[in-house]
Formats: C-alpha cells, sequence, structure tokens
C-alpha cells in the first residue's frame, strides 16, 4: 500500500495511491494527516475508508513530504563502507547520528533550494524509514516490527557549512534541502529492507548505485541503538545513510545549480525526483 501526504485545491490531506489517482482519505478517516493515522495505528483501516474517499488526480496534486511534522528526524552518517571509505572516515562500533529538522523537508517534485550562502549543495539519495509506534530499548530482532513503512530520502548537504566544524547540523538544515518522498510503501509490502537499492542520477547520470545489504548497520541495528537514548514515537524518521559517489568526493566535485534534475530510486517503493532552484 502506498501512502501520501500532498496539497489540493481544498488544502492539505492524505491518501493512498491507486494508479495514476489519489483517495483523499482524510474525512473518510477522522485523521488530518498520515502521521495522525499511523499513531492510532489505524492504517488497517484503509480498505474500509476508500469506498467513503474521493478520488483526485496526481497531476492536480502538490506533493509534500510523507510525513510532514514529524517529531524527530534522526540521519545516519558513513553508513555504507564505498562512502566510508571515500571520506576518510574511520571505523566506528556505533552509528554517527545527527538530526534534521522538520522544516527543512520539501516533497517530491518539489524544488530543493539551493541556498545563497553556498554553491556546494550535495546529493545524498538515502532510504527512510517511518517509525510505526511508540518504542524504547528495542532489540534488534524485533526492530522491524515497530515500522509503518518506508520511503526515500535526498539527504541534500551543503558540504561548507557541514564541514565548519566536526557537528553536521548547519549544513543538514537549510530550507528546502531534505527531499522526502514521494510516498510511503507500507511495511507489510518490504518483509526484508536489507534487500532494496538505492540509486541516485543526476541530470540522468547514475553518481550513486549500491544495495542496502551494504549497510554497516542495518536498519534494525539502528533502531534498535536510537531506541536506547531516545524514545521513536509514530511518524519519527530514520534517514539510514548515503551510498558513496557523492558529488564532494569526485574529482573534480560535482555540485548540485540550479536547473538539474535530481532523482533518487528504489525499485520497491519508486523515485523521488527534485529540481535544483537557486535562493
Amino acid at each position: 500500500m502506498k501512502l501520501a501526504s500532498f496539497k489540493a485545491a481544498a488544502g492539505p490531506s492524505w491518501g493512498v495511491i491507486e494508479g495514476d489517482r489519489i483517495l483523499d482519505l482524510m474525512e473518510a478517516s477522522g485523521h488530518p494527516t498520515l502521521q495522525s493515522a499511523i499513531a492510532a495505528d489505524d492504517l488497517h483501516k484503509v480498505h474500509d475508508w476508500k469506498a467513503l474517499a474521493p478520488s483526485l488526480p496526481i497531476s492536480d496534486l502538490e506533493w509534500l513530504p510523507v510525513v510532514t511534522h514529524p517529531g524527530k528526524i534522526l540521519c545516519i552518517g558513513h553508513n555504507y563502507e564505498s562512502h566510508r571509505k571515500e571520506t576518510g572516515r574511520a571505523k566506528t562500533a556505533h552509528p554517527s547520528v545527527f538530526v534534521r529538522f522538520a522544516d527543512s523537508q520539501v516533497g517530491h517534485r518539489q524544488p530543493i533550494v539551493r541556498p545563497a550562502q553556498s554553491t556546494m549543495l550535495d546529493y545524498e539519495g538515502e532510504l527512510a524509514v517511518v517509525i510505526g509506534r511508540h518504542c524504547r530499548e528495542v532489540a534488534a530482532q524485533d526492530a522491524l516490527d515497530v515500522v509503518a513503512g518506508y520511503s526515500i530520502y535526498n539527504d541534500a548537504s551543503v558540504r561548507d557549512w557541514q564541514w565548519h566544524t566536526t557537528q553536521f547540523t548547519p549544513g543538514k538544515n537549510f530550507a528546502g534541502t531534505g527531499a522526502f518522498g514521494p510516498w510511503l510503501v507500507t511495511a507489510d509490502e518490504i518483509e526484508d529492507p536489507s534487500s532494496l537499492r538505492v540509486t541516485t542520477r543526476l541530470n540522468g547520470v547514475v553518481m550513486q548505485d549500491q544495495p542496502t545489504n551494504e549497510m554497516i548497520f542495518p536498519v534494525s541495528d539502528i533502531i534498535a541503538y536510537i531506541s536506547q537514548f531516545t524514545v521513536l514515537a509514530p511518524g519519527d524518521v530514520i534517514v539510514s545513510g548515503t551510498p558513496g559517489g557523492v558529488g564532494a568526493k569526485r574529482e573534480p566535485p560535482v555540485w548540485m545549480k540550479p536547473g538539474d534534475i535530481v532523482e533518487v530510486e528504489i525499485p520497491a517503493i519508486g523515485t523521488l525526483r527534485n529540481p535544483i532552484v537557486a535562493a
């Protein structure tokens, strides 16, 4: 099941994708957002709501981030060996975790914004994990049970600001740099998140391409680790790390610029597509 957040003529809503249309579930479900339905553990009711839901053509919609206001966006750094090697980072026993703010996000087909403060805007295609229920101190063998579903993230990075210090936060939180979409594929359709493949294309050219089974820390271990230090809540997002091939480590470096089109594809989920614009 594919669930998306969107804005139509009547305002923000959410619904279920069926072909080239979306069934608007907001009124039928009584939930104003997808996150609300996840928090209530009501996604199993979608089939019943569909009979009461108006159908809208996807072409008429403005896509919003899959979860528009997650309480937490927790990102994992250097989680593929190829990326760790290209950055020269030392091996670690634990995941590197940093945060992204919800107001830095954009949806599918919305522009990623290159800020006025820098021209060093880089792509980072990643698998996104959306948490389905409150949890704390989850064991790795049970961790996938708390997942509502999976999506795609482009954790676009303003590299010079990321490199100002050893802390990543400034370069990861410029407005309009975290692309999240196009939709959520529910966990029942993806039994094993280690069986996927992440491909990033810039203007049609493949820049990153790697299977998720090459993550240093798999999704289950990431959830288990994070849940030791914080309570994970429904709608929280974990951005699981990017493969090697980032623009900053190419010779010469490749930076995204206004007019470019960046796509991140995970075939079992879909393709997240965003144009690049200047602030």
